[in-house]
């Protein structure tokens, strides 16, 4: 179960809309069924908050709730985000009335068609929360191995890819996230830590947050990190680098899970985790 340790900051929102998908565009997947190995159970609701401190306990056995019919109309196309001189590539989700949106980053070897990404994506849509997937890097900088470890590049990049959303009038008002995997979260706080970046809430999937270890002090945000009881080596640099934090967070460790989440059930109950730390801290 997800505690919280210090003050909530960064509360904000407002009803978001967009125009409507482009023609044939696709529905974010993981909305009725996760991923092989996922069942789907109904979670129970958020827990209130706690005395302000830095924890690390089992994740309770909680899990995405199944899609129904009063999960909102989801809005989705594709687009082109900006990010200094190059344009790259996203699929941005909005469901009616949407108060909050998280962007992923994804980690190494994956891009914004990662079926682990799009599943969370379906979850945080079913809740309510807008979801932009984007690919870091264009086809032609990923041919450089060297990009795909360089944090401060893909930093840079998520930085850049949230001015550009915070300009659309869809998106102007909304509270943002971020959601990393791998090394996408090492990528998200250390774009969270950014002067003025103004992001309301962090969570990592199997992240390598160590990788951001020069900036782990100044992220403000609250931060969720989510890793597999079996992922022992990430799990123990995970606890190092919650440590360093200085801003409210939580370790929550999924029992049985490997580092890609892939054992029956384990992808649901990151899912819940994340949805709840997001509703939490995204939603009015």
């Amino acid at each position: 179960m997800v505690s919280a340790d210090r003050n909530d900051v960064g509360r904000r929102g407002a009803a978001v809309g967009i125009r409507g998908p482009r023609p044939g565009a696709p529905r974010p997947p993981g909305r009725s069924a996760g991923p092989p190995g996922c069942g789907m159970r109904r979670s129970s609701p958020a827990p209130s908050a706690a005395t302000p401190r830095a924890s690390t306990t089992p994740a309770a056995t909680t899990a995405a709730p199944a899609a129904s019919a009063a999960d909102p109309p989801v809005r989705s196309e594709e687009v082109r985000p900006v990010a200094g001189a190059v344009r790259l590539a996203g699929t941005l989700a909005m469901p009616e009335g949407s108060g909050g949106i998280v962007v992923f980053a994804h980690g190494s070897g994956s891009s914004r068609h990662s079926p682990r990404n799009r599943y969370v994506a379906g979850v945080l849509n079913d809740a309510g929360l807008s979801t932009l997937l984007f690919d870091l890097l264009t086809p032609e900088e990923e041919r450089d191995r060297a990009n795909v470890f360089d944090i401060a590049l893909l930093a840079g990049r998520l930085a850049q890819v949230t001015g550009w959303l915070r300009a659309q009038p869809a998106a102007a008002r909304a509270a943002i996230g971020y959601f990393g995997a791998s090394t996408g979260a090492a990528a998200a706080l250390w774009a969270a830590a950014d002067p003025g970046a103004g992001i309301a809430a962090v969570v990592s999937r199997g992240g390598r947050p160590d990788l951001a270890r020069p900036r782990l002090a100044a992220v403000t945000a609250p931060t969720l990190l989510i890793v597999g009881g079996r992922d022992t080596v990430v799990l123990d640099l995970n606890r190092g680098a919650q440590a360093e934090l200085r801003c409210q967070n939580h370790l929550a460790v999924v029992p049985g899970a490997s580092h890609l989440f892939e054992e029956p059930g384990t992808l649901d109950t990151a899912a819940g985790l994340a949805r709840d730390w997001f509703i939490r801290h995204l939603m009015p």
